[in-house]
């Protein structure tokens, strides 16, 4: 515990990174997962580990399937109840990416409980249920230990029709790409843990990293939607490339389309990003070609960290504006087009 003399302890301080910027670089978890032996495959599973997908799917019978996944992370921030909110939300991210409903939740936590006290780690638990409350779910159960550093999360299970899942694959020459929520988590949060992040910035970090990816059940129900993912620790750039990959194809971006979290790329070329963004290029950086206009800042921000991002849709031109006002009845008014999938070697172009 603190001395009552020192200055209050910041959970940030606790924490060697935080957020989804905690993630294993993607070029270091392609080498792991490379070596692992091939697991059994029964027919149930519908979605297993093959494409990187968000969650796995077992099927029930012909209108019920399960789909199951768990994320859990170091603080983003210092507030204990901000901190287990944004990692509630997170982890429920990747139910309705898959286009599920969730039904409940497990706890994972692990606290250092010799630096906090029990009414701070109670704190996060509560952040953690009120969104769990938000998503009209309980939290069943779960699993604690004594870690070195905090961290927060959940097992979130869901319910979607076989027929309804949504994958990062699938995604066809002509389709549209649209993003749900504005792009710089990973950025406000390297100013915050150096304190330079503005007060008003910081409300709008909390606005987007607590909003539910409610739209995607309503996604899933069309047809003309091929494909989706949410965009998490490996950037904008990095989902996409997965979708890219997993379909055989390329993707434009519109840089002045991106939609950015307010004075972003100041931020950026004030220098406050995450070491998860050079991590990120390290890995896929070769497959995202931008245009020469733009500088290092421009390309780190395609690779920012989003620690409870938003959904990155892939869907036929003819949906597109129904996909869009889906986002925006939900209250997603960052929601846009950004882009378009085009045939070629999976890469990344951004003009």
């Amino acid at each position: 515990m603190n001395d009552t003399n020192s200055p209050p302890l910041r959970l940030t301080e606790l924490a060697h990174g935080g957020g989804c910027g905690c993630k294993i670089a993607p070029g270091v978890l392609e080498k792991i997962l490379s070596k692992t032996a091939p697991a059994f495959m029964p027919p149930q599973l519908l979605v297993g580990i093959e494409t990187s997908d968000d969650a796995a799917v077992w099927q029930l019978n012909e209108t019920q399937a399960i789909v199951a996944t768990t994320d859990f992370f170091m603080p983003v921030v210092d507030d204990p109840f901000h901190f287990g909110q944004i990692a509630a939300t997170n982890a429920i991210s990747d139910i309705y990416a898959m286009g599920g409903t969730p039904l409940f939740a497990l706890a994972i936590v692990g606290m250092p409980v010799s630096k906090l006290d029990t009414d701070t780690i109670r704190r996060i638990l509560d952040g953690g249920e009120s969104i769990c409350a938000k998503a009209r779910i309980p939290i069943a159960g779960g699993h604690t230990i004594d870690s070195m550093e905090p961290i927060y999360g959940l097992v979130a299970i869901g319910l979607v029709r076989p027929d309804h899942v949504k994958r990062n694959f699938g995604a066809k020459p002509g389709d549209r790409l649209i993003l749900g929520k504005g792009l710089g988590v990973g950025i406000y949060s390297s100013a915050f843990k150096k304190q330079a992040l503005k007060e008003h910035d910081y409300d709008s970090l909390i606005s987007t990293t607590t909003q539910l990816n409610t739209p995607g059940p309503a996604l899933a129900c069309l047809e003309g939607v091929h494909a989706v993912t949410d965009v998490t620790g490996f950037g904008l750039a990095g989902h996409l490339l997965e979708i890219c990959r997993a379909s055989g194809v390329a993707a434009k971006l519109s840089f002045d389309a991106l939609p950015l979290l307010p004075n972003v790329m100041s931020y950026a070329r004030d220098g406050f990003v995450t070491g998860a963004s050079s991590r990120n290029l390290a890995s896929y950086g070769e497959q995202l070609v931008v245009d020469g206009r733009f500088g290092e800042a421009e390309r780190l921000l395609l690779a920012d960290p989003q620690t409870s991002g938003g959904l990155l849709v892939s869907c036929a031109p003819e949906v597109a504006t129904e996909v869009l006002s889906i986002f925006l009845q939900q209250g997603f008014d960052h929601a846009t087009v950004i882009g378009e999938v085009v045939e070629g070697t999976p890469q990344v172009l951004v003009n």
